[in-house]
């Protein structure tokens, strides 16, 4: 779901800026107010499984369409809403800066969609409401099903509404919303699904590292052995698993085409297009998630030349290395984050 400049007007991409800008500023002061160190390396290593994990396109059955983990709710149920919004802001700008995976004009609007309205909606008042002061593994699983659900409707309801607003596409907004939000409601199910699972997976394992976990005693698997399975994860599904992602359109690509809609009589491109379009080319050391021409051609030959020889080079290494790559960018920068926040929090005390 993440949005591309070309949907986007400067107006209604900049209003999201100050409107994300604001919520991260918020952020932070809330995190360094209320700082818990414990944060700081699940922080990245999350950065970096988020990462990973978006990058694993799941098939909708029946529909052509695909969808990723969002990840917004998972975040905030392990690190609370403030700090989740920065881990997911740090993964988002990761993929937009250095993959062009999502905008930079639309990385505000990225951000508000996946993560401002998952962490502040429908955590804390849809999970947290569902949840109560009952903890068992079911109620949670079902909180989880339906705050998952709720997020991504809220998505995919603000995709509409920018795009619309906009006005660089012939969509309408019935037409529009009409594809979008069935769509999203299959791809919030299987989110949810998802997230419960690996949350309950980490309820049994580590129970206090859940922000609602209210007290709870410390699991019996040491911390920093979750955080090295997540890791573990992480590497090996940006590494190896993001090359069985599905090839289908994502939600948002396959509503637009469902709709028939081609760009609109003034959708040309301005100042601030075209400079956040060279920025992007320029920064990109992997777009799409993979080796630039010139790079994936030497590969080729490589592989050629290996394969004359008898060898067999891994498939697809661009797709592999971006998957490190951007993961370990990711943890580099949420932990970064954190440690600044660490210290401005010092600072403060």
């Amino acid at each position: 779901m993440h949005m591309a400049d070309a949907l986007l007007s400067p107006a209604v991409g900049l209003a999201l800026w100050a409107v994300s800008a604001g919520s991260l500023a918020y952020c932070s002061r809330r995190v360094s107010e209320q700082f818990d160190e414990r944060k700081v390396p699940l922080m990245g290593v999350l950065g970096a499984f988020l990462f990973a994990a978006q990058m694993i396109n799941f098939t909708i059955p029946g529909t052509g369409s695909s969808g990723h983990l969002g990840g917004g709710l998972l975040l905030a149920m392990l690190l609370g809403p403030h700090a989740a919004l920065l881990t997911l802001a740090s993964v988002l700008l990761v993929q937009a800066l250095f993959f062009a995976d999502g905008g930079l004009l639309a990385l505000g609007c990225n951000i508000f969609n996946l993560g401002f309205l998952p962490a502040f909606v429908a955590y804390p008042l849809v999970y947290r409401k569902l949840l109560g002061e009952r903890t068992s593994a079911s109620r949670r699983s079902l909180a989880t099903v339906v705050a998952a659900v709720v997020g991504l409707q809220l998505g995919a309801l603000g995709v509409v509404v920018e795009t619309v607003l906009s006005g660089r596409s012939a969509l309408t907004f019935a037409t529009f919303a009409l594809f979008m939000q069935p769509i999203h409601l299959l791809i919030g199910i299987a989110e949810g699904l998802l997230t419960a699972a690996l949350v309950t997976f980490i309820a049994r394992a580590r129970p206090e590292m859940l922000h609602a976990a209210n007290g709870a005693t410390a699991g019996r698997c040491p911390q920093r052995k979750v955080l090295g399975a997540l890791l573990a994860a992480a590497m090996l599904t940006g590494g190896l698993l993001s090359w069985f992602a599905s090839t289908r359109p994502d939600g948002l690509e396959w509503s637009i085409a469902k709709a028939g809609s081609g760009p609109a009589p003034n959708a040309h491109a301005d100042d601030i297009h075209r400079a956040l379009s060279a920025l992007q080319e320029e920064s990109a050391l992997l777009p799409d998630y993979a080796f630039r021409p010139a790079a994936a051609a030497a590969v080729d030959r490589k592989a050629e030349s290996s394969a004359a020889a008898g060898a067999k080079l891994p498939g697809k290494p661009g797709r592999s290395v971006a998957g490190i790559a951007g993961g370990l960018i990711a943890l580099v920068l949420a932990l970064l984050i954190g440690a600044l926040l660490k210290r401005r929090g010092r600072r403060q005390h």
